[in-house]
């Protein structure tokens, strides 16, 4: 009889102990966030490969100088969103994590001429956004001396919110028609300094370079959610609003440095109808 008391407490024992790992099991097992199990957010895809150029073949060309600002409605996919899910990342913390990691693309440095001559690491990228401020007071009590403190601003990825372009267009006389390849990219920030918005570029990447990166980052499809983009395909594809701040001249100077307000965007608008005409008038009989 005793025997099989003990018997029947062992496989009750037994019985909770499968019981339990079981549930932990399944509490263990991560639920299905959608309607099914999804595993195209890890993307490994190469980017687009670019059409081959002869220079025999390229009988003319302009460097454009060209501005996104990503609080235009249409170009809120590079600026959202803030916090990343999976691999969904706004376009300035693609960079960042691919500058972390090294090994995928360089950073150069700012130069007047926009050249890429001068590397810089992601420390130096980061800590030059970090502003140290010293402000003195004065207590409000007896004796009333003054301190000094110390205000510390780090550098805050919210913040960038254009994206210059520096491109080529040029006609090929091979295919019969006029092309572009983006040449590099600047992040921008906007700042804030005695109540007014002023720009601070970051630094300059090649764009050939970053499109292994771009081409595995996605990107929010308004349209369809179950037909993701990359960010290669939005470049490739031109999905974006963008004006011309500054065209290859003599002077080397930008729009700013000659029309103003509404004459700097007739001037932009000018420069982009003036390359479409030119291949226009190449069909003119």
């Amino acid at each position: 009889m005793y025997r099989m008391k003990k018997l029947v407490v062992a496989i009750f024992a037994m019985s909770m102990l499968l019981s339990v790992s079981s549930v932990a099991q399944i509490i263990d097992e991560a639920p299905i966030d959608g309607l099914f199990q999804d595993e195209s957010w890890s993307v490994d895809v190469k980017p687009i490969a670019f059409p081959t150029i002869r220079k025999a073949d390229v009988m003319w060309s302009k460097r454009i100088w060209r501005e996104i600002d990503f609080r235009q409605k249409f170009n809120q996919k590079f600026y959202y969103p803030l916090d990343p899910q999976q691999n969904w990342k706004s376009f300035i913390m693609v960079l960042l994590d691919a500058l972390k990691e090294g090994g995928h693309f360089t950073a150069y440095d700012l130069s007047n001429t926009d050249e890429l001559l001068v590397p810089i690491t992601y420390n130096e990228v980061v800590g030059r956004q970090t502003d140290t401020l010293h402000q003195m007071g004065r207590r409000p009590y007896p004796p009333y001396e003054e301190y000094d403190t110390v205000i510390v601003t780090t550098f805050e990825p919210s913040k960038v919110m254009r994206l210059r372009v520096k491109e080529d267009w040029y006609f090929d006389k091979q295919r019969s028609q006029m092309m572009v390849r983006i040449i590099a990219l600047c992040p921008v920030m906007i700042k804030e300094r005695d109540g007014q918005e002023v720009t601070e570029p970051m630094f300059w990447i090649s764009y050939s370079q970053a499109r292994d990166v771009f081409a595995k980052a996605l990107v929010f499809n308004e349209f369809n959610s179950a037909m993701r983009l990359t960010y290669d395909e939005l470049f490739w594809k031109r999905l974006f609003d963008s004006y011309i701040y500054k065209e290859q001249n003599v002077y080397d100077r930008r729009i700013n440095a000659y029309a103003q307000g509404l004459d700097a965007l007739l001037e932009s608008e000018r420069i982009k109808q003036e390359m479409f005409q030119f291949e226009e008038d190449l069909w003119q009989y």
